[in-house]
């Protein structure tokens, strides 16, 4: 029988926790190939949720307490995450808000995903069937919302529609792995990274959609603010896209200046000038991104294989070369050349750097 952890970090709510653990362990029958342990990791609270926590364990005894200092969400799950696996040694871990917003009735459906061979599965309030509380003020739906878009998009992965909720499942092994990575990460932001780090580990990633519900009783611990300001910072500097775009600012500095060079000042021929500055920008992205923005996929396996994919992002890169030639020269036909850089800017940004990002990450820097 596999043994399931499910954690719930807990601040004073004691008008919440023995509702919770009530209704969790009431899911043992709808798992009957599953032991479930729930872990209480309690920030001292001063409202007398342990002590309530420790009458209970009298009657479920697979019910643990880890009292610790408060230092911040990210850091009670990696404490919950090493007393499971000194004292439970658990298949899967569970993560649950033990403010009742999360309901422990769909702990089931995380566990047949799981089941189903996903290794990652998250509560998602933002697919069809999932929601967030109707009675939440117009900022707090904004900021949600907005906070979500932002991560998907700047992660360029859309499909994923969560990446903020703390509703989710996660197999053990993932789990271990990820110590050394979140270590840092104490606050809210914590499940964002933990989230990143599965996906550059090629974890298999599912979701369930989920009504999150409003506290009835204590009060929120989340600094929106702080919360918002820590997931922009994580993910601009952690979205091999937001590199990407980078270094395509960078490739188009090189490449407009040589434009510019042979248009403007030489007056050369369009086509000719475009094929030249293309090139050499193409060639300053090939090592800008292998180095930095896809450092942690970057190409090995000694100079030939380095070659090999050189020649590969350089073939991929001809769509570039020809979108961006054509298109300057029958904008040019069309218009004249006096808006030349604007035509250039309007085919980099709308075409070249998406055709570019995608077509790099399926055939030069696949995923390990």
């Amino acid at each position: 029988m596999r043994k399931v952890v499910v954690i719930a970090p807990t601040f004073n709510e004691k008008g919440n926790v023995e509702k919770l653990v009530e209704q969790i362990f009431n899911q043992t029958k709808n798992v009957p190939n599953w032991e479930i342990h729930l872990l209480i990791v309690d920030s001292y609270s001063k409202d007398g949720t342990a002590e309530i926590v420790k009458k209970l364990q009298n009657r479920y005894h697979h019910l643990h307490l880890l009292e610790t200092e408060k230092e911040g969400l990210g850091k009670a799950y990696i404490r919950g995450y090493r007393y499971s696996e000194e004292k439970i040694n658990p298949y899967l871990i569970i993560q649950i808000d033990g403010d009742g917003q999360h309901d422990p009735n769909k702990i089931p459906e995380f566990i047949k995903k799981i089941e189903q061979g996903a290794d990652f599965v998250v509560g998602t309030r933002y697919s069809k069937g999932g929601s967030i509380p109707p009675n939440w003020g117009l900022h707090r739906k904004i900021l949600s919302f907005c906070a979500n878009i932002f991560i998907r998009f700047g992660f360029m992965k859309p499909k994923i529609t969560e990446w903020t909720n703390g509703y989710r499942a996660v197999k053990f092994w993932l789990v271990k792995n990820s110590y050394e990575y979140l270590r840092n990460y104490s606050g809210y932001v914590f499940q964002v990274a933990s989230l990143d780090f599965a996906l550059r580990n090629n974890a298999i990633l599912d979701e369930i959609p989920i009504h999150f519900k409003e506290r009835t009783s204590g009060i929120s611990k989340i600094n929106a603010f702080q919360y918002s300001f820590q997931t922009f910072v994580y993910v601009f500097t952690h979205s091999s896209f937001i590199k990407f775009v980078i270094v395509g600012f960078i490739g188009f500095g090189i490449d407009f200046g040589i434009s510019y060079l042979g248009i403007q000042k030489f007056h050369q021929a369009v086509w000719a000038i475009t094929l030249m500055s293309t090139e050499t920008a193409i060639i300053s992205n090939f090592f800008m991104n292998n180095f930095w923005s896809f450092r942690h996929k970057k190409i090995e396996g000694g100079p030939l294989n380095f070659l090999s994919s050189f020649l590969k992002f350089n073939f991929v890169s001809s769509g570039s070369i020809a979108i961006q030639t054509i298109g300057m020269q029958i904008l040019v036909g069309f218009f004249g050349r006096k808006l030349w850089y604007l035509y250039k800017i309007l085919i980099i940004a709308f075409i070249i750097i998406p055709y570019s990002y995608i077509l790099y990450n399926k055939f030069i820097w696949k995923g390990k």
